[in-house]
């Protein structure tokens, strides 16, 4: 987040996805907000771990035209059986975007000030209000910038728009403190009880989130906002699906955050992002893993529901691994549909 020399305040947003179902109730836009203070080495989003814009190329729309190669300024591109992208070089000044003929060139990242912001999202408006839906700040991880998206949540609600935040709270308590009183509602990752296991497969510890997840916990039960708070755990195989995880998960809700919690979403792990890694020239560990098994989720959520929670708030989502059907010898796509996160 910075300012501009007018005093306006502006932050990079990677991504503006309208029609999403998957990052709170009813129909919603999620704002991505470009850098995060984690680095989950399952994530999703890994062009929004950093927070500088960044340069992909696209190969099933390229026409090998070199055209990105001939205008680049730094000499930061090659093409070699495609586009070779040299990111020691990149500046991402997004010269090869504005003149590739077929799109090919993607820049991820851009400015936006609030007003431009503000009056971009509040087109759907209309969605928001018969669905029941409003706008998801997430990311990345949001709070990064959060005088921005403060305001920019602030701007919203006094539109009438329905707010919610999807934090990782691996943050300040400052930078939660200043969103909250504009946020309706507050969607927060556990994701590994574990320290030492947190620490390995995400660069921190889980002391940070589990404080300020207190100190949320605290800070409701005396302010109107956020009135919903949404637990969500990732099941990353082999990283967060131990019955054990899921079960300390479920006595820290039950012990800190008892009455405080509406929903806890077990969120199963999904592999679409592998050509996003290779966009990037990443390397992604959960490259070979496959989905998790119908069977494995409903497990896990027995657990999660047995773990000293109200088994209502507990649910789980996403697409499952092709298995075997016993009845008719076909395999079929097991999909537990999102209702509302």
């Amino acid at each position: 987040m910075t300012t501009t020399p007018d005093g306006t305040l502006s932050a990079t947003v990677l991504e503006i996805q309208r029609m999403s179902t998957e990052d709170g109730p009813g129909i919603r836009t999620t704002v991505f907000f470009k850098g995060c203070t984690l680095a989950c080495t399952w994530c999703h989003n890994p062009e929004s771990l950093d927070t500088r814009p960044q340069i992909q190329w696209v190969d099933s729309r390229c026409i090998g035209c070199r055209l990105c190669v001939e205008v680049c300024p730094v000499g930061a591109l090659s093409f070699d059986e495609g586009v070779r992208i040299d990111r020691e070089k990149c500046t991402a000044c997004g010269t090869c975007v504005e003149e590739c003929p077929s799109t090919a060139m993607e820049l991820l990242g851009r400015r936006w000030s609030v007003d431009d912001l503000v009056a971009e999202v509040i087109k759907d408006k209309t969605y928001y209000e018969t669905s029941g839906g409003g706008i998801t700040a997430s990311g990345g991880e949001a709070t990064m910038q959060a005088p921005f998206v403060a305001e920019f949540m602030r701007r919203l609600r006094e539109a009438g728009v329905t707010t919610a935040l999807d934090t990782c709270g691996q943050t300040s308590w400052g930078n939660l403190e200043a969103i909250l009183p504009h946020t309706d509602i507050l969607l927060y990752d556990l994701k590994l009880m574990d320290d030492e296991a947190h620490r390995t497969f995400t660069s921190h510890t889980g002391e940070r989130p589990r404080d300020n997840l207190r100190r949320v916990a605290a800070y409701r039960r005396t302010h109107e906002t956020p009135h919903t708070l949404w637990i969500r755990t990732p099941i990353i195989p082999g990283a967060t699906d131990a019955p054990a995880n899921i079960r300390a998960i479920g006595e820290f809700i039950a012990a800190e955050l008892d009455g405080v919690v509406q929903r806890w979403e077990l969120c199963s792990f999904n592999n679409l992002c592998r050509d996003k890694y290779l966009r990037l020239g990443m390397v992604w560990d959960f490259h070979e893993a496959e989905l998790i098994p119908k069977a494995t989720m409903e497990s896990l959520a027995a657990v999660a529901a047995d773990s000293g929670v109200d088994p209502s708030i507990v649910h789980w989502s996403g697409v499952t691994r092709l298995e075997e059907d016993a009845a008719n010898g076909e395999e079929q796509t097991k999909v537990r549909k999102i209702d509302c996160c």
